[in-house]
């Protein structure tokens, strides 16, 4: 199966589920994934709390909150990577994000394509 790589370009929330669902579906159908999150993006994988998580509401309908999401994309084997350049923008640390996320940059993501279908969020 071709693998998919994905950028997330933005720090939306809304975004951010779309192309987790998308990278757990790959996984799930046995392709590899690849999930980048570009500059101010990086934020979405801290371990830490955010504003914009909406555990409660989506709890309540059944759905997993951004750390369940991130949880499940590591067991499925997704690899997570934040731009290194994003972390250096927001004073991210590696060690706030969730464990396992590793740095990368954009030019490696894209030499390494491959055959990969690219999906940007």
């Amino acid at each position: 199966m071709t693998g998919l790589t994905i950028i997330i370009a933005s720090a939306d929330a809304a975004r951010f589920r779309a192309a987790m669902s998308t990278a757990l579906a790959q996984a799930a159908l046995g392709g590899s994934v690849r999930l980048y999150c570009h500059e101010a993006s990086v934020a979405l994988l801290a371990r830490a709390p955010r504003d914009d998580d909406d555990g409660p509401g989506l709890a309540a309908a059944g759905l997993p909150d951004r750390p369940a999401l991130i949880a499940m994309a590591q067991a499925a084997g997704i690899a997570l990577i934040a731009c290194q350049t994003g972390l250096a923008l927001t004073g991210v640390t590696l060690e706030a994000l969730a464990e396992g996320v590793e740095a990368g940059g954009m030019v490696s993501l894209l030499a390494t394509l491959g055959a990969d279908r690219l999906v940007s969020f």
